[in-house]
């Protein structure tokens, strides 16, 4: 690990002295030796679903899963990075002082960015892309689920960026998936700028509690859709059933469903044809005491409305008005994204007020909440704290700035 930390903070002057046209053309090189690898980051990827298959979830494995159209897809997004403007070097904010003085604030590169996540082979592209447009080197933690497909595609990745001349030490793989790796990761004090942990409720929580570089907490995600009482309950069904079914094994997908109870009667019966009844993989209903004398389901438990279920399990709850949707929220929300679904203007005002999340939609689904569906590219994950950034990351939220002051002999 000390070596690798050292590589990486020798690489970090060159990577961040590159212009423009010199990280695209890398990138470009990047994406063209993704593609060539396909098969080598397949056999990879077999290899990991083999020794997960008796571990994890279908739902997990399906996160795990490569295929080529997946490749393409993950070579498409570092081409879209290339294609964004660069934001090393961009000026924040300037002014002249009354006796000339020229004050300057410029986004620059964070340095050495460490990144520990799960079993999402995607992440390891999309990180990389995002790190070396911003001028960044990046130490990447895969889960040991995924290990060697995300040893195959960093050696796509390194070959890319040596096929341009720089150094390959600008993408760096953890080779130990031990809990000592990360551990070292979250103490690398002098070799880390920052250090992203993508993942579940028990990755956030340990890098937190034991980080003593900087440390940006993404990822869980206890998103809630609430239908309120005006509502169209043709648009209602069909968002909540794009937020839970599409991809439930992702943060941005819906775990808890609010229902005013004015509209339950007549929405919840819906939910249940669609979700339940008519579905070839049923959503397990986990309801409480009022929605469970509308619609069959089993009874919510008491942390069922405070877990991340990444699976097809939907905790329902229904509540008297909008206050005691916002209310819910608060109390059991992760900060990640919340929707309401109305056509209450003043609903959707105290909603949009007073929910404190990353991201509050009105009449859409949650699964939005994604660096590439809002224009980043790609994203390094979704922050759901406050300070510096906060939702998806995409290349600004990698830099950081420092104030350029020039003067003609000015003294204080």
């Amino acid at each position: 690990m000390k070596t690798m930390l050292q590589a990486a903070q020798a690489a970090k002057p060159q990577v961040a002295r590159l212009t423009t046209q010199e990280k695209n053309a890398a990138l470009e090189a990047m994406a063209a030796a993704l593609e060539a690898a396909v098969q080598p980051i397949l056999d990879a990827n077999a290899l990991d679903l083999e020794a997960a298959r008796e571990h994890i979830s279908p739902v997990m494995l399906d996160r795990l899963r490569l295929t080529p159209e997946r490749i393409a897809g993950m070579a498409e997004g570092i081409r879209q990075v290339a294609q964004l403007p660069d934001p090393v070097g961009r000026i924040l904010d300037a002014y002249t002082r009354s006796d000339g003085l020229e004050i300057r604030k410029v986004a620059v590169p964070m340095g050495v960015v460490a990144i520990i996540y799960e079993s999402r082979p995607n992440v390891t592209s999309d990180a990389a892309a995002l790190a070396l447009k911003s001028g960044n080197v990046c130490v990447l933690r895969g889960g040991k689920e995924a290990f060697r497909s995300a040893n195959a595609i960093v050696n796509a990745l390194r070959a890319g960026l040596t096929a341009r001349g720089i150094s390959a030490d600008a993408v760096n793989l953890v080779q130990d998936t031990s809990r000592q790796s990360a551990a070292d990761l979250m103490t690398a004090n002098g070799y880390v700028d920052l250090l992203i942990p993508r993942g579940g409720a028990g990755l956030i929580n340990a890098c937190l509690r034991s980080a003593t570089v900087p440390c940006i907490a993404t990822g869980t995600g206890i998103c809630h859709v609430y239908v309120e009482k005006s509502a169209d309950l043709a648009m209602a069904l069909n968002i909540i059933e794009n937020a839970k079914t599409s991809r439930p094994s992702v943060c941005n997908a819906a775990e808890v469903l609010l229902v005013d109870k004015a509209a339950a009667p007549a929405f919840l019966p819906m939910v249940y044809d669609r979700l339940v009844k008519h579905r070839a993989h049923p959503v397990e209903l986990r309801l409480d005491e009022t929605a469970a004398a509308i619609i069959p389901g089993t009874p919510a438990g008491a942390q069922d409305f405070d877990t991340e279920f990444l699976d097809y399990i939907l905790a329902v709850k229904c509540v008297s008005d909008v206050h005691e949707a916002v209310a819910h929220i608060a109390a059991h929300s992760t900060g990640h994204s919340e929707a309401i679904v109305t056509r209450d203007p003043q609903a959707e005002a105290v909603f949009t007020r007073e929910v404190d999340s990353a991201a509050v939609y009105v009449n859409a689904s949650t699964r939005f909440t994604d660096g590439g569906e809002f224009g980043l590219g790609c994203e390094m994950g979704i922050s759901t704290q406050k300070l510096h950034a906060r939702g998806p990351m995409g290349l600004q939220e990698l830099t950081t700035y420092k104030y350029l002051i020039h003067g003609s002999g000015h003294i204080r």
